[in-house]
């Protein structure tokens, strides 16, 4: 076990204890413990997640968020920012993977915001241990498919209200994220939100009934045609239910995005070149986005603020990091130019951009 203290954003703090992380070798986690649940399932925590042993940052630090039915696991990423001066932590939130509880619905919220609470506390950590470490307190914030939306919907309310601790955030680097509901334009329209809110105000848990396809987990987890190692407990093949609350609260959050926010730092958004839906053509599933639509990523990008990039990987997956090879390689060299240009603190090391696309060093260890 580790700890680190030091004088927070908002005064002191009790010292930071971390545990070994039973899902990754030579990875630490803090148990971040949060009020009352909003939605009844107390008692919740959220848990973040560091690499052991990791030297002092020279550039400072990553705070990476996952997406639905999804956690940390993706070692390969953590090693990309090492390898460039960045401490890297990653979160996962309340109900989800490390913080999943018996007594929790996984990944279920009514309201995104109550995810602030978590990202707020992860965010002094980090700022907390750049510091003492030596290293310069600022911090690029990651985040994939619905953690996409969570975070810059988090940015643009901290820069509002904590525009001190907002001071801190450097860059955020969105990888597919969710911007809009996918599908047919019937299930975008006023009848189906007011039936979507209606059910999500009386049975919120209820799940909403749909196929839900086993092609995407099959194509990257080890076990059936792809790479990559992790807990099939905590990310399973066929994703968890979708809830009509946790969808009606994804929906609000569409509806404020497209009023146009500010996350106010430059932001990178990274996506597949194209979407692909049709299950009985599997080829697709491996150089194509199966889960969200792409097109909408193109069109509300701009809702982020005036100083976004946003770049197709070619042949990418829904998750561009676990896409096959020459696919996860191009989106790392995307990023690494993104940090020396306009991040101002990458190194030019081609060589570990290599090296992270190998799946030998992710998973499970």
């Amino acid at each position: 076990m580790t700890t680190s203290s030091g004088h927070g954003l908002d005064g002191e703090r009790p010292a930071h204890t971390w545990q070994p992380d039973h899902l990754l070798d030579r990875y630490e986690v803090l148990t971040l413990p949060l009020g009352p649940d909003p939605d009844g399932e107390d008692p919740i925590t959220a848990t973040l997640v560091r690499k052991a042993g990791a030297e002092p940052s020279a550039n400072g630090a990553v705070l990476y968020l996952h997406g639905f039915t999804d956690y940390f696991f993706h070692e390969p990423l953590a090693d990309f920012f090492h390898d460039r001066g960045y401490a890297f932590y990653a979160l996962d939130l309340r109900k989800c993977g490390r913080s999943l509880l018996p007594q929790h619905t996984a990944h279920f919220t009514t309201d995104l915001r109550s995810y602030d609470e978590e990202l707020g506390r992860a965010l002094d950590v980090i700022v907390d241990e750049t510091r003492a470490s030596g290293g310069p307190a600022r911090v690029i914030v990651g985040a994939h498919s619905t953690g996409g939306l969570i975070a810059p919907l988090w940015l643009d309310r901290l820069r509002a209200q904590s525009p001190r601790r907002h001071a801190h955030v450097a860059g955020l680097l969105l990888n597919s994220p969710w911007f809009d509901l996918q599908g047919g334009p019937l299930l975008r329209s006023l009848p189906v939100s007011l039936l979507l809110r209606g059910v999500a105000a009386v049975r919120p848990r209820a799940v909403i009934p749909q196929e839900l396809s086993e092609e995407y987990g099959r194509s990257i987890h080890e076990s059936g045609r792809g790479e990559w190692a992790y807990e099939l407990s905590l990310k399973p093949m066929g994703g968890f239910p979708v809830r009509f609350g946790f969808l009606n609260a994804v929906r609000r959050g569409h509806a404020r995005l497209h009023r146009g926010i500010d996350v106010g730092v430059p932001a990178l958004v990274l996506r597949s070149d194209k979407t692909f839906y049709d299950r009985n053509r599997l080829g697709h599933i491996d150089n194509s986005d199966v889960v969200l639509d792409v097109r909408h990523m193109a069109r509300w990008v701009g809702c982020l603020g005036d100083r976004v990039a946003i770049v197709p990987i070619t042949d990418a997956r829904h998750d561009v990091f676990l896409s096959v090879q020459r696919a996860r390689s191009a989106a790392y060299h995307e990023v690494d130019a993104w940090l020396q240009t306009t991040i101002g603190a990458g190194t030019d090391s081609a060589s570990s951009a290599d090296a992270a696309t190998n799946p030998a060093a992710g998973g499970r260890s």
